[in-house]
């Protein structure tokens, strides 16, 4: 288990922070001891659950063209058919994973393949699971063109909490299966988006892991 290189700095200065404001208040209120004791708890407590939003464990790397996988850690929201008409210009299966606060939160490469598109979009901060969210939220979109020229979209979102999107990659560049391709802060969503006539592997509600749970599988790879 490693921290994520997102949360390196964040997690520095707040451990900076926080050791200050204990320090201060023990000169301050010199006696107080149950009142010091809780404030110590709860920074404890608080730093805790930031270091924990930013671990990034080691996963098996898988290496199956057939299967495309999870690009997040969270629960299944969404499994419907839907027009894409950002790039891809056809009606597709969207599969939607909404990633809370306690998920890890690094974005994997669902299959091996080429990024043949790659657009990052300003917008609003709507829940993750609002139904407007997948096109008016901020957001990227990621075209990635597989081996067998089987091209499939995934989308970061942006949430009402997940406020900065990060992403390693650009037009170009070749991506394999279960790599990192981004990161999401704080909660939100990943939607992929499958050929019709995927075989989809996942039902609503289903727990995923980044990388480890297959989605579905791809048909004529």
């Amino acid at each position: 288990m490693t921290i994520h290189k997102e949360g390196k700095s964040l997690l520095f200065w707040m451990l900076i922070i926080l050791a200050g404001l204990n320090f201060g208040l023990h000169q301050l209120l010199e006696g107080q001891e149950t009142l010091l004791n809780v404030v110590l708890l709860i920074s404890i407590v608080v730093y805790l659950l930031v270091l924990q939003f930013f671990r990034n464990p080691a996963i098996p790397i898988p290496q199956d063209p057939e299967f495309v996988y999870a690009p997040a850690d969270g629960k299944v929201v969404v499994i419907e058919q839907t027009l894409e008409e950002e790039y891809l210009k056809d009606r597709r299966i969207q599969v939607s994973i909404f990633m809370s606060p306690i998920n890890v939160h690094v974005n994997r490469s669902p299959i091996t393949g080429i990024v043949r598109f790659f657009q990052y979009h300003p917008g609003k901060y709507l829940v993750a699971w609002h139904p407007k969210s997948s096109t008016e939220n901020e957001r990227t979109s990621l075209v990635i063109e597989h081996p067998s020229g089987v091209q499939l979209m995934v989308r970061q979102i942006a949430g009402a909490l997940a406020r900065r999107i990060k992403w390693y990659v650009k037009e170009g560049d070749p991506l394999a299966q279960g790599y990192e391709f981004g990161f999401i802060k704080f909660g939100s969503r990943v939607d992929v988006f499958l050929p019709l006539d995927a075989e989809v592997l996942v039902t609503p509600n289903q727990t995923t892991r980044g990388g480890i749970t297959p989605i579905a599988r791809l048909k004529g790879t």
